[in-house]
């Protein structure tokens, strides 16, 4: 059956949320696809459910910490099996619940696979929707190791659904995945091996806050393979084996669990997007500034699923998917601005990060100051027993600006905002400094950074 509709979103997560909500209530007739259950990669499959588990984590470290310090830790575990149900309390109502709010808009929704068979029509199943315009913005998938033994791997969102966590954890790569779910095994009692390909893991990260998070990982009783690049997973009666390359030695590493922790892509490859005439590539859908496809002017990308986008953040979706309402509402008016957005790596501590790196704004010829300190001495620190803490702060000398923040510790992945609306508002490095901030707070600690 062919229906038509001024707007076809395709994805159910935060970027064609936004975007199907704002133009549903300014009067378009919309309709939102998606093939799996509704609510999108960070409400289902990654940033919520991953911080419930993160709060356990956060919980019991804690608590060791301050073993000999008030507190007795001996017994303090955590029940996996409890934590998990705990987890699905807060997924498990998501699809019905957004399906609903879609209804109540009065937003069409349809289950399935989308594919283009025109420039601006769908198909899914047996309905072919036709759009005045059409919104991709399906997010990413686990990209394609391209080794053999691929099939025996687990990815994230099985990961979060694991009613046991196995003794042996391997986890392929060294990116936000390995690393927040390698500190929550620890924690919960699993031996953990990383295998990373580069010399430093989490590249986008600064690489002396890094290497004190290795050296931290470490202590914690994972063992870091860097430099190791995975080639091959086999799997045998009780184990699995994964073959490893580190300058031309192979290795071998056997696990319970193998995770795939190697880089996400697009998941655009099924869309049959040659049938509209978009042009892609495996980094996403080629927009100008306004996300609007370079090559088809009815249909617009947003979040992940964007070759030329901002940074795969669900906050950065969220954004899109306003951009590009308010550009079909309106006409193409509003483009996009991804300065000062932060990102964080939710391990314990947290790694978090805004703004450039030290490589990058001398690359660009910037005239700037560091003021960096590790912080173990701090009172902040040392109120909770936190031995790995420590701050980077990059300030243009001719403006006073604040070019990059680099926070490890405690309460990063919070005070990195401040740095962020700094930012993004133009505010001075010296007009952060004398902002008044209450004390003790980690906020208080903020002044004495820049």
């Amino acid at each position: 059956m062919n229906q038509k509709f001024d707007l076809i979103a395709i994805g159910t997560g935060s970027a064609a949320s936004a975007a199907a909500s704002r133009c549903r209530v300014a009067g378009w007739q919309v309709a939102i696809v998606d093939s799996r259950p509704f609510g999108g990669t960070c409400a289902l499959r990654g940033c919520d459910p991953k911080k419930v588990l993160v709060g356990a984590a956060e919980v019991t470290d804690w608590a060791r910490r301050m073993h000999g310090k008030g507190i007795r830790a001996e017994q303090l575990k955590i029940d996996w099996q409890e934590l998990m149900h705990f987890k699905r309390s807060f997924t498990d109502p998501v699809p019905t619940k957004r399906e609903a709010g879609f209804a109540k808009a009065g937003i069409a929704a349809f289950h399935g696979r989308a594919r283009f068979v025109g420039p601006s029509t769908i198909q899914v199943g047996g309905d072919v929707l036709e759009g005045c315009f059409v919104l991709i913005a399906t997010g990413q998938k686990p990209a394609d190791l391209k080794i053999p033994g691929t099939e025996h791997l687990t990815n994230s969102e099985q990961f979060l659904e694991l009613d046991q966590l196995p003794p042996r954890i391997l986890f392929v790569g060294g990116g936000y995945i390995a690393f927040e779910f390698a500190h929550i095994a620890l924690r919960a009692g699993s031996h953990v091996t990383i295998v990373h390909r580069g010399a430093r893991p989490l590249p986008r990260f600064d690489p002396e806050l890094v290497d004190q998070l290795v050296k931290h990982t470490r202590e914690l009783g994972a063992e870091l393979q860097l430099d190791s690049e995975a080639i091959g997973i086999q799997k045998s009666a009780d184990a699995l084996s994964v073959l490893t390359s580190t300058s031309g030695e192979q290795r071998r590493f056997e696990a319970d669990l193998v995770v795939h922790a190697a880089g996400r892509e697009p998941e655009i490859g099924d869309l049959n997007l040659d049938n509209a005439g978009v042009e892609w590539d495996k980094h996403g859908v080629k927009v100008n500034d306004f996300l609007q496809s370079v090559s088809n002017c009815t249909v617009y990308a947003a979040g992940d699923a964007v070759a030329n986008g901002g940074p795969p953040l669900t906050p950065v979706a969220a954004y899109d998917g306003m951009m590009v309402a308010a550009n079909l509402l309106k006409g193409n008016h509003k483009k996009t601005n991804y300065v000062g957005i932060p990102t964080v790596v939710f391990t314990v501590p947290s790694l978090a990060s805004v703004g450039l790196s030290e490589s990058d704004a001398s690359e660009q010829g910037l005239k700037f100051h560091v003021k960096k300190q590790m912080t173990a001495d701090w009172y902040q620190s040392r109120r909770v027993a936190e031995a790995y803490s420590g701050y980077k702060v990059l300030v243009e000398e001719e403006t006073d600006h604040i070019l990059g923040a680099h926070l490890l510790g405690d309460g990063a992945e919070e005070i990195i905002n401040l740095f962020a609306v700094a930012m993004r508002s133009g505010m001075r490095a010296s007009d952060l400094k004398h902002q008044l901030f209450a004390y003790p707070t980690h906020a208080s600690d903020v002044p004495y950074m820049l």
